[in-house]
């Protein structure tokens, strides 16, 4: 199965709100199944032909031409689907509020339309977008649309504590304890994970589990030859069986089987997209 990957990092007005902008084609069958896997991103997916199939461990699959998806602390099952193209964005919690008007957390672990949430401008969006064959221009018309057609204003910004949180979790990649970030900021632990929660739909101390598994998925990305106990050592995981129960918990699989199933399909993504996961 031969597999087709674009990516472009986003213009410097999009960049606090977006990660790279990506596209994938495949030539042939797609397939069977794909994991979304947790990241600190928020995720949006433009379908350029069939829907995409999506479905939570144990639910039905829901179809979608366009969607978006909040933080979540679990994969998600992609397939059972005939979706062979589209484009998908990973958007930051400050870009959910800039471009999409509502905060990250009305939208924390769930997959919906992205209809639902920007109404005619998405299907506007993904019609335009099918009608081009060139990714430059997909990805140019995507970014003029972002800049001047979907919020006018942005939604209110949460409480500078949270903000300040939030950037502390990405800038250790999870590895600061919640009763630290709470004595930073002057709150009770308990008063920290309601709000961290209400605004970002994940408590803190998930959202550090998220983070440290994230970036372990982007160490076997780029160094697919990475010693398991290694990794695990590196990462700050007790031991190796620490970090493939986290593994079993967040991906619904072991490393090794994640490995086996998923990595041959993404070694010619580009570099910046390898370390962006979701939906």
């Amino acid at each position: 199965m031969e597999f087709e990957y674009h990516a472009r990092r986003a213009v410097p007005a999009l960049r606090p709100f977006l990660g790279a902008l990506t596209g994938y084609a495949y030539r042939g069958e797609p397939p069977e199944l794909h994991r979304g896997l947790p990241s600190r991103y928020l995720t949006i997916v433009i379908s350029l032909d069939e829907p995409l199939g999506v479905a939570w461990p144990g639910e039905p699959v829901d179809k979608f031409h366009t969607l978006v998806g909040g933080l979540h602390s679990i994969a998600v099952r992609i397939g059972n689907s005939p979706n062979t193209a589209g484009i998908q964005l990973a958007l930051t919690p400050a870009g959910s509020r800039a471009l999409l008007g509502v905060p990250p957390g009305e939208l924390g672990s769930l997959v919906i339309n992205l209809d639902d949430v920007l109404g005619r401008p998405a299907r506007l969006l993904a019609e335009q977008l099918r009608a081009e064959e060139s990714w430059s221009r997909r990805f140019d018309l995507l970014e003029h649309l972002l800049l001047t057609s979907w919020r006018d204003e942005p939604a209110p910004q949460p409480r500078a504590e949270l903000s300040w949180v939030w950037r502390r979790l990405c800038e250790t990649a999870g590895g600061v304890g919640v009763q630290v970030l709470a004595r930073e900021v002057g709150w009770s632990r308990r008063h920290l994970s309601e709000r961290f929660r209400a605004e970002y739909g994940l408590a803190p101390k998930v959202v550090a589990r998220v983070m440290r598994f994230e970036q372990a998925v982007g160490r076997l990305k780029r160094q697919p030859g990475t010693r398991l106990a290694d990794l695990a050592a590196d990462l700050g995981y007790s031991d190796q069986a620490h970090l493939t129960r986290e593994w079993h918990s967040i991906a619904g699989c072991s490393p090794r089987q994640w490995m086996a199933e998923e990595l041959p399909s993404v070694q010619d993504a580009p570099g910046e997209a390898l370390t962006e996961s979701g939906v």
